[in-house]
C-alpha cells in the first residue's frame, strides 16, 4: 500500500507535468489564429513553440543543482508560481515579441517544476512501489499529445487562443497550494559547487539541437541551415559529454549510464517518445489535410489513443509479472511499429471504426511500453544516484518530446522526395505514408534496445498482481472520469 502522502505528491507532479507538456503541444492548433491576431506569418508563430522547448532543454539540467542549493520546496514552489504567472503573461501579450518573452519565462518555470518534483517522489519511493508511482508520473506525457488536438481545436473554435494559457491559472494555483502543504524538505547544505562549464556546454548543445529540429521542420527554412545548426550543436554536445565525464561534480553525472537497465531504457524510450509525440500530431494533419475531416472529428478519433492508454492499465502489472519486462517491452514496441505502418496505408475510404480501433491499439502499445521503460529505468538505480539519473532522464525525455512534433514535420518534408523516389510521383498522401514508415522505424529501433535487456531485468520493481490490482483499479476509474470531464468541459482542462 503506497503512503498517501507519497501518492498525493506523485499526483501533484503528474498534474504539473500534464500542464507543462500540454503547453508544448496544444499551441500548434492555434497557429493560424495567433498569426492572424499578431498579423505575422505562421512560420513566425513557430518561434512561440520553439522558444518554449529550447528553454526547457537548456534549463532542465540545472534544476537538480538548484533544488540541492536552494531547497526542493523553494524551487518547486517558485517554479509553479513562475509557470502560472508566465501563462497569464502569455494570455495578456499584445505583440509577438512579448509573447515569445513570456514563453521563455514559462519554459524556465517548467524546466524547474517537473524534474524537481519527480526527484522528490522517486527519492521517497521503495522499489516495490516503483511501478505504481511511475503509472502516475507517466500518464500525463501519454495523455497530453492525444487530447491536445481535440482540446486545442475546441478552444480555438469556440473561444480565443488566449484560453490555451488561461486554463493554466486555476491548475497552477491549486498546484501551488498543494505543494505548500506537501513538500517539506529543507535545503541541502552540502550542495556541490555549480559546474558552470557543464551548464554552458549542455545549454548550447542541447538547446541548439532542439532549435535545429524546429529549423528542419520549418518549410520556409533551408535544409542546409538546419543541418549546419545541427552539426554545430552536436559538436557542443560532444564537448559537453567529454566534460561531464571528467568533471568532479558535473551538472549531470553521466556515470549513471553504467547501470545497464537505466542506459538501455533511456535510449529506447527516447526513440519511442519521439514516435509518441509525433503520431497524434501526424494523424490529426492526415485526417484534416488528406481525408478532409473537421478538426473536431479528427481530434475525436485521435482521442482513442488516450482511451487505449487507460484501457490497458489494469493489465499492465499482470502482463509484466507473467512475461517479464523484456518480453512485454519487445512486444509493445513492435506493436507500436505495426500501428505506424498501418497508419501509413489507411485512406479516406477506410471505415472510421477501423481507424478508431487502430488509434486504440496504438494507445495500448504506447502506454504499456512507456510504463515499462520508465519503471525499469530506475529499478537498479541506488538512492544516492536518483538525482543524477532523474536529471539525465528529464533532459533526454524533454529532448525527445521536443523532437516529437518536429520529427513529424521533418518526416513530411522528407516524405515528398522519398515519395517521388519510391512511387515515381509526389503526392501529399504518399508523403504521409513515408512519414509514418519513418516513425515505425524509430519504434522498431526501440524494440531492438528492449531486446538487449537481461531476461530477468526489473523484477525488483514489479509488485505482485494481487497486491497491485486495487490501486490500479482506482487509478483507472479516476483517470476515466477525468477523461470524460476533459472531453465534456474543455475550458476546465489542463
Amino acid at each position: 500500500m503506497i503512503n498517501p502522502k507519497l501518492r498525493n505528491m506523485a499526483l501533484l507532479v503528474a498534474g504539473c507535468y500534464f500542464m507543462e507538456n500540454l503547453d508544448s503541444t496544444i499551441v500548434t492548433t492555434a497557429v493560424p489564429a495567433m498569426s492572424r491576431a499578431f498579423a505575422v506569418s505562421s512560420s513566425a508563430i513557430g518561434l512561440v513553440i520553439t522558444s518554449y522547448m529550447v528553454t526547457l532543454a537548456v534549463l532542465i539540467p540545472l534544476s537538480g543543482w538548484l533544488a540541492e542549493y536552494f531547497g526542493t520546496r523553494r524551487v518547486f514552489l517558485a517554479a509553479i508560481a513562475v509557470f502560472t504567472l508566465a501563462s497569464l503573461g502569455c494570455a495578456l501579450s499584445t505583440s509577438l515579441p512579448g509573447l515569445v518573452a513570456m514563453r521563455v519565462l514559462q519554459g524556465a518555470g517548467g524546466a524547474m517544476m517537473v524534474p524537481v518534483g519527480r526527484v522528490v517522489v522517486l527519492q521517497h519511493t521503495e522499489k516495490k512501489d516503483l511501478m505504481k508511482i511511475m503509472s502516475y508520473l507517466v500518464w500525463p506525457g501519454l495523455i497530453s499529445p492525444a487530447i491536445a488536438p481535440l482540446l486545442g481545436g475546441l478552444i480555438v473554435t469556440h473561444g480565443s487562443w488566449k484560453w490555451l494559457f488561461l486554463i493554466n491559472l486555476p491548475i497552477g494555483a491549486a498546484g501551488f497550494a498543494a505543494a505548500w502543504k506537501l513538500i517539506r524538505i529543507p535545503p541541502d547544505s552540502s550542495a556541490p559547487k555549480l559546474d558552470g562549464t557543464g551548464v554552458v556546454l549542455m545549454g548550447v548543445g542541447v538547446g541548439g539541437l532542439t532549435y535545429a529540429a524546429h529549423m528542419l521542420a520549418d518549410s520556409s527554412a533551408s535544409w542546409s541551415s538546419g543541418l549546419m545548426m545541427s552539426a554545430v550543436s552536436l559538436l557542443f554536445t560532444v564537448a559537453a559529454i567529454l566534460h561531464l565525464y571528467r568533471a568532479a561534480h558535473p551538472i549531470v553525472n553521466l556515470r549513471v549510464l553504467k547501470i545497464r537497465t537505466f542506459r538501455t531504457a533511456q535510449l529506447s524510450s527516447s526513440l519511442y517518445w519521439i514516435m509518441v509525440g509525433s503520431a497524434p500530431f501526424l494523424m490529426t494533419l492526415l485526417f484534416q489535410n488528406i481525408f478532409g475531416w473537421s478538426p473536431t472529428l479528427a481530434g475525436g478519433i485521435v482521442l482513442f489513443i488516450f482511451i487505449g492508454n487507460i484501457a490497458i492499465k489494469p493489465a499492465t502489472t499482470p502482463l509484466l509479472n507473467r512475461f517479464g519486462f523484456r518480453n512485454v517491452l519487445i512486444a509493445s514496441t513492435l506493436l507500436g511499429a505495426i500501428t505506424m505502418l498501418l497508419s501509413g496505408i489507411i485512406t479516406a475510404a477506410t471505415p472510421i471504426a477501423l481507424i478508431a480501433l487502430l488509434a486504440l491499439v496504438s494507445g495500448i502499445a504506447r502506454s504499456t511500453a512507456l510504463t515499462g521503460f520508465s519503471t525499469i529505468a530506475y529499478s537498479d538505480v541506488p538512492p544516492e544516484q536518483v538525482r543524477h539519473a532523474n536529471a539525465f532522464a528529464s533532459t533526454s525525455q524533454n529532448l525527445a518530446a521536443a523532437f516529437g512534433i518536429a520529427a513529424a514535420t521533418i518526416a513530411l518534408r522528407a516524405g515528398e522526395p522519398l515519395s517521388r523516389f519510391f512511387f515515381g510521383s509526389v503526392s501529399k498522401a504518399g508523403a504521409y505514408s513515408i512519414a509514418f514508415f519513418l516513425l515505425a522505424v524509430m519504434a522498431t529501433l526501440a524494440a531492438v534496445g528492449a531486446a538487449r535487456l537481461q531476461p530477468g531485468a526489473g523484477k525488483c520493481a514489479a509488485p505482485s498482481a494481487a497486491a497491485d490490482r486495487p490501486g490500479l483499479r482506482k487509478l483507472t476509474i479516476a483517470a476515466t472520469l477525468r477523461s470524460v470531464h476533459l472531453y465534456l468541459s474543455p475550458h476546465s482542462a489542463a
